[in-house]
């Protein structure tokens, strides 16, 4: 895969991609969990009528130095190919002329071994960026359209870090500062509510949301204080649905760049689940359990520890970056975020549960 996706990881990470899964049992002994899984990612379409023309654009698992993927298999009833957007993530393109079928479906199916991914997290292992690094950095330095940095952020940014420059001792006081002060929907859903898009703004402003609003609003305090991150698009493989016909969904987490280190990962969404301060009840608790990889047994003070700078093997990436340039281009512009799908038809986007919907299953191998 292209630079993009370049990271620091462990050993055992590297020798995952140059000897692929003949390494994986010496690997989980001595280097880190490896995970190995069988995957199924469905779009089910209800087509309106009068449709004469209609595109698709389809996650796919992306490879990079967490994860190897393996026998991919598309069906679908039309053509198809893959396609590469402005962030570097292979994509599924897709396009049908009238008759459309009234419903139909594309589906994938692949293999994937994906290991725990650490990093260093050694103050003194890093510095802050020099002049050449922030200038080979300035798009992960960037706002998107839902990750704003205005005045308003930049001065939150600056009291969270009391003007620390140290890129990992300033992510972790940002990562504090969120976990303190943010509280994930399902802790209250009744009351709680995350936004359609994803939004720092959204996040700030009612100190609840999503994975999304989470890793909106933390990438933009980032990004102010000159450290540059990104969003990185996936799916958690709960262990409670191994091998049941049940949605995924999505989830998504954070890289940060510290020099000399590489980009460290954290999920600070997650993390605030095992923060604890909430009752579990008949409204939220299947809610809390399958927003965490292997379930919730309640606070724990080390799961959150952990992920600042690890995240475990139980995922598969779908797509890197915000506001993506897609090819060929939708009529509709640029796409805020990739972790599904985007559709359009005759050249209007077509939402989901609208006129699609998405089912991603799997099955631990063994």
């Amino acid at each position: 895969m292209n630079s993009i996706r370049s990271t620091a990881t462990c050993v055992a990470t590297f020798l995952l991609i140059m000897c692929g899964s003949a390494c994986r049992s010496g690997m989980q002994k001595s280097q880190g969990r490896v995970g190995a899984y069988q995957a199924r990612n469905e779009i089910a379409f209800t087509v309106p009528g009068d449709a004469r023309d209609l595109r698709l654009w389809m996650v796919l698992p992306q490879e990079d130095s967490q994860q190897i993927v393996k026998n991919l298999n598309v069906s679908a009833p039309f053509p198809w190919h893959k396609s590469r957007d402005s962030e570097g993530n292979d994509v599924l393109y897709l396009e049908a002329k009238a008759p459309i079928p009234a419903s139909f479906k594309v589906v994938t199916t692949f293999e994937v071994d994906r290991a725990e991914q650490r990093a260093r997290i050694e103050p003194a292992a890093t510095r802050p960026l020099d002049e050449h690094e922030i200038l080979e950095h300035r798009h992960e330095l960037s706002p998107n359209q839902y990750i704003v940095i205005d005045e308003k952020i930049r001065a939150l940014a600056r009291e969270i870090t009391g003007g620390e420059r140290n890129p990992i001792v300033a992510s972790r006081k940002i990562y504090d500062w969120v976990l303190n002060n943010i509280d994930y929907w399902v802790k209250d859903p009744n009351n709680k509510k995350a936004s359609p898009q994803g939004s720092s703004e959204y996040c700030l402003a009612t100190r609840t949301g999503n994975c999304t609003d989470f890793h909106s609003l933390y990438a933009a305090l980032s990004r102010a204080s000159n450290i540059p991150t990104r969003i990185l698009f996936g799916s958690l493989l709960k262990k409670e649905l191994d091998g049941q016909d049940v949605d995924q969904s999505y989830h998504c987490w954070i890289e940060f760049l510290a020099p000399n280190i590489g980009w460290v990962p954290l999920d600070v969404a997650v993390a605030d689940i095992y923060a604890g301060g909430f009752q579990i009840n008949s409204d939220n608790d299947e809610k809390v359990r399958r927003t965490t990889p292997d379930g919730y047994t309640g606070p724990d003070p080390a799961k959150v520890n952990y992920y600042f700078g690890n995240l475990e093997e139980r995922r598969v990436l779908w797509s890197v970056g915000r506001d993506l340039k897609l090819d060929p281009a939708p009529k509709a512009g640029a796409v805020q975020a990739m972790p599904k799908a985007y559709v359009e038809v005759d050249g209007q986007p077509l939402a989901e549960k609208t006129g699609w919907t998405r089912k991603f299953t799997y099955k631990e191998l063994k």
